[in-house]
């Protein structure tokens, strides 16, 4: 409805148009349907879905040579026969973890980057959704997208390898000990990823950054193990130097609780003593990257 007022010489004169405004009698959805839409959103733009084609070239190529490894192995196993595969399931994300961080250096930032540089987080703030729920969108939708890409090339191993007519139940107690160890790992790295990149609104700081937190604290935590273990050092000294890397942490842990090989200099992982403090750390950082979030993301929307 609309009201018009005019003014005549025998005083004012009010008219009421009808413009065809309704009252809105669907259903009103609210902030759980918000908050799935955006875990849905950002899931699938984490692998260029519902985007450009160029956005879909790098995710999808890093999750094909995720997986074109397992599929060698697997092809090898039934070809030659062999009693087992050639890498554990534990082993498999810790071998592939360059490509894990290249992973999510570029879709960390594309997931939170690019709110914050055009300036829509108000947008999605001025719906019935809230800051946790735009956190928590955000972070298990990077999770998740972090999962596949590191489940999908054990369930490669797993297929092949009942396929090659190995032991049923050790193939299966060594997959779902790599599917923990993987879930683990998804929810450290989606984290510290997320963290970095919502600093900055500028993409290219953003994968720079991940880049180099990831791949500084491996090579300078490998480089000490090994510098401690050519000197003879106790072994506690290269375990716990393992605290301070994300990929070392992940490896203390399947090692300590999952019976994994450690790829630790020397092939001597943390105690089970030790391994609670790994455990201890892991939950710790995860905890302490979406608390930070949250925080991040009180002022950020202002």
């Amino acid at each position: 409805m609309a009201v018009e007022q005019t003014l005549t010489g025998a005083g004012e004169q009010t008219r009421i148009h009808n413009i065809g405004y309704r009252n809105y009698d669907g259903p009103r959805l609210g902030r759980a349907y918000a908050r799935r839409s955006l875990f849905s959103q950002s899931l699938r733009g984490a692998y260029g879905l519902g985007r450009s084609a160029k956005s879909k070239v790098l995710p999808m190529l890093l999750f094909g040579v995720m997986c074109a490894p397992a599929a060698i192995m697997v092809a090898v196993t039934v070809t030659t026969k062999l009693k087992d595969l050639p890498l554990d399931y534990t082993r498999y994300a810790i071998v592939m973890q360059a490509v894990i961080g290249l992973y999510i250096a570029s879709q960390g930032p594309q997931s939170v980057s690019r709110d914050l540089r055009f300036k829509t987080v108000p947008l999605y703030f001025s719906r019935p959704i809230e800051r946790g729920d735009y956190v928590l969108a955000k972070y298990g939708a990077m999770a998740s997208a972090m999962f596949i890409l590191t489940a999908a090339p054990l369930f490669v191993l797993y297929i092949g390898a009942l396929l090659a007519k190995l032991d049923f139940s050790d193939q299966t107690e060594g997959f779902l000990q790599g599917l923990i160890s993987v879930a683990l790992l998804s929810l450290l790295f989606a984290g510290i990823g997320l963290v970095i990149s919502a600093v900055t609104p500028r993409r290219g700081f953003g994968i720079a950054a991940v880049i180099a937190v990831l791949t500084i604290s491996y090579g300078a935590v490998s480089t000490l193990q090994a510098i401690a273990h050519a000197q003879g050092s106790d072994g506690a000294v290269v375990s716990w130097l393992g605290l301070f890397s994300p990929v070392t942490l992940i490896d203390g842990v399947q090692t300590a609780f999952l019976g994994a090989t450690s790829a630790f200099p020397g092939g001597e992982g943390p105690s089970t003593g030790a391994g609670v403090v790994y455990l201890l750390v892991v939950l710790g950082l995860i905890a302490g990257c979406y608390g930070i979030l949250m925080r991040r993301y009180r002022k950020v929307g202002l």
